[in-house]
């Protein structure tokens, strides 16, 4: 259903797993994408590592009576499905619109993702069976949980096409960064050039912080004024 899922590069993740979705948000704002962190899809416990996958996105639409029933989750349109057709690897990205009443994922179904390899689970919605969710060992960025199932506020229409999670818009193949501050997308178009940015953010940050370490004062060091660039760039040189 809707986009095939493709691989990541293994080196992009190894790169990518280097870099905070902080740096990130910033290289990304320089190059005019504001809204790239999803509003809501917070850890859903301290210490889950960074990861870096492509996104495998599904959605979710208000509860309609007719549709939204138990015996929906035996359709060939379910998250059931949804679940199967996860590639090894990927961020389940999950448009639920916000709701934090009707759990979309409870353990059973967070299980099977993580058998199959999914690497983690991010929404702007909720969970439920919190202790059942968090003895699957899938890490999970949402907005906390609920005990209703889904069916008690939404209706699942399906997977791997556009959606918008928390704010943003997740297309199938979007790489997405999470770390303890959230959820960042970037587009699959601007990927190469984000992480060349990245790395270098990350490396001209780390040599700004020795200096704060050593007592200089922030104006003219972080952003660095000409005389700073300088002593940055001879530093660097010795690192590359």
């Amino acid at each position: 259903m809707g986009t095939d899922p493709l691989p990541l590069d293994p080196k992009i993740v190894q790169t990518l797993t280097g870099v905070t979705t902080a740096t990130l948000t910033t290289v990304l704002l320089k190059k005019g994408l504001r809204n790239v962190w999803m509003r809501g899809a917070k850890p859903l416990q301290p210490g889950q590592p960074r990861l870096v996958a492509r996104a495998f996105t599904l959605r979710f639409v208000p509860a309609r009576e007719d549709l939204a029933t138990p015996a929906s989750w035996a359709s060939p349109i379910s998250t059931r499905a949804a679940i199967e057709a996860m590639p090894e690897g990927c961020i389940a990205v999950v448009d639920a619109m916000g709701v934090t009443d009707a759990g979309i994922f409870g353990d059973i179904l967070c299980a099977r993702m993580q058998k199959r390899g999914v690497a983690a689970l991010v929404t702007d919605g909720v969970i439920r069976d919190l202790a059942g969710v968090l003895g699957t060992g899938l890490p999970v960025w949402c907005q906390g949980t609920a005990a209703p199932a889904s069916v008690a506020g939404l209706t699942f229409v399906g997977w791997q096409e556009p959606i918008g999670c928390g704010g943003v818009a997740v297309f199938p193949n979007d790489v997405v960064v999470v770390d303890a501050d959230g959820a960042v997308l970037i587009p699959a178009d601007v990927l190469d050039d984000v992480i060349a940015a990245a790395v270098e953010q990350e490396r001209l940050e780390g040599w700004i912080m020795t200096q704060v370490d050593a007592g200089l004062p922030l104006p003219g060091l972080y952003p660095p004024n000409e005389e700073n660039k300088a002593r940055y760039e001879a530093w660097a040189r010795t690192q590359r």
